[in-house]
């Protein structure tokens, strides 16, 4: 078998630095803290666009479906628990899902945020299965916390490195050495 035609091509291009500088300022900045950098991380890669206005869109989409679904999430895990006080999963839990998906949907639509629905769907499911009663409220408050501030450093990366001078850099820098 010829393998020489299926040519790989790898390359590190603008978006590539500028989504592992935010990643690793993120990181760098909670350890610094002492907490886990983890959704933090997640907020800067997703915030990371081609440029400014796809930042603005990645990142919005990342952060308000955040506060979308863990305000939901919160609201609708508060109800539960009042029926099963020790947030056991029931077959009740299904209802609260699908009003909770359709409320998402219907709020993420009033605040022209159509690309939340799945990142709130995303925290809107794990405080709902995944999240014990006694920490619920904690873990969607770090949670919207750590993605506002991960998106907030991908906007800082993306604008203090415009794709034209990233571009500038990696096109000197592979003159200069042959590679990236």
């Amino acid at each position: 078998m010829d393998l020489s035609k299926y040519h790989l091509h790898l390359h590190v291009g603008q978006r590539n630095i500028k989504t592992a500088l935010a990643a690793t300022l993120c990181a760098l900045l909670y350890f610094l803290v002492g907490r886990n950098p983890t959704f933090a991380c997640i907020g800067a890669i997703f915030g990371v666009g081609s440029d400014m206005d796809n930042s603005r869109l990645n990142g919005g989409n990342r952060f308000f479906g955040t506060i979308i679904g863990g305000l939901l999430g919160m609201l609708l895990f508060r109800l539960y628990i009042i029926f099963y006080p020790d947030g056991s999963k029931h077959l009740p839990m299904l209802l609260f899902l699908f009003a909770g998906v359709v409320a998402l949907i219907l709020v993420s639509q009033t605040f022209h945020w159509p690309g939340a629905v799945q990142p709130g769907g995303v925290v809107l499911c794990i405080i709902l299965f995944n999240t014990p009663v006694n920490t619920y409220i904690s873990y969607s408050l770090d949670r919207m916390l750590d993605t506002g501030i991960g998106v907030a450093i991908a906007l800082f990366i993306n604008w203090i490195l415009p794709r034209e001078k990233v571009v500038r850099w990696l096109d000197k820098l592979h003159r200069k050495t042959g590679r990236i």
